[in-house]
């Protein structure tokens, strides 16, 4: 699927220099075993208490399991569940499936829209592919993606998004067991679910509850930083252009 495997794009800045928005390649995910993480969070934190906090990362991770089994109209549950939580890359999961008429009847105005949105902080790659659906649909095409994508953004825009996953994660975060002043890092904790239970595995506190997961601010942050998102500016993306992928 072209989500794996496109490449290559070119942006120019206002000042009118040109700079590359180039494919990122597909984000490094860790493996232990038959299990797959995600990159930046330890394995041992991956635990049933985790991923209810987070169902950005938890629907995603249900969506890509159930994709690649072929799982196609579970899958498309999953994606839409984290696409509500604000996971642009469940967005653009559901953009390549009614690309490609995956579990879907193929509707390319749809899927632009999807893609629109998983490219709404732009993100190299998603941008790259959103810029490229928008030149292979026809006028009208185009003009029904805009019109069509109006509801999808009132409901899976950033601004109605993020505050859902947002409210969630303070919630959680409140939860926090440790001293009256807050702090955590003298609380270890064994996990009961996930990768690491029944081996023996001890956490420090004040891993699993890194602000960077917990705090929305710092959490949009970390995001940011995993999917490469260019520094913040304006930017008019151009005509995609092919470059030699990454070795």
């Amino acid at each position: 699927m072209a989500l794996l495997t496109a490449c290559a794009a070119a942006a120019a800045a206002p000042s009118g220099a040109v700079r590359l928005l180039q494919w990122e390649g597909p984000v490094d995910r860790p493996v232990f075993g038959s299990y797959v993480g995600e990159p930046d969070i330890a394995p041992e934190l991956l635990t049933e208490g985790f991923l209810a906090a987070h169902p950005d990362i938890r629907w995603r991770r249900e969506g890509l399991h159930a994709f690649h089994h072929k799982r196609y109209d579970e899958a498309l549950d999953c994606f839409r569940r984290a696409a509500t939580y604000a996971d642009k890359a469940s967005m653009a999961m559901l953009a390549e499936m009614h690309w490609e008429g995956l579990g879907v009847p193929r509707d390319r105005p749809i899927a632009y829209a999807w893609m629109d949105l998983a490219a709404e902080r732009m993100y190299p790659n998603f941008t790259i592919l959103r810029e490229r659906y928008w030149r292979e649909l026809s006028k009208e095409e185009q003009e029904a993606a805009i019109e069509r994508g109006q509801a999808l953004l009132a409901e899976f825009g950033d601004a109605a998004a993020r505050p859902r996953l947002e409210r969630i994660l303070r919630t959680e975060g409140r939860k926090v067991t440790g001293s009256r002043t807050g702090s955590v890092g003298f609380v270890r904790i064994v996990p009961m679910t996930g990768p690491m239970a029944g081996k023996g595995q001890v956490m420090r506190a004040d891993d699993y509850y890194r602000r960077d997961y917990w705090d929305p601010q710092r959490y949009w942050a970390w995001q940011d930083e995993v999917w490469k998102a260019p520094r913040k500016e304006n930017v008019d993306v151009g005509d995609v252009e092919q470059v030699p992928a990454k070795p």
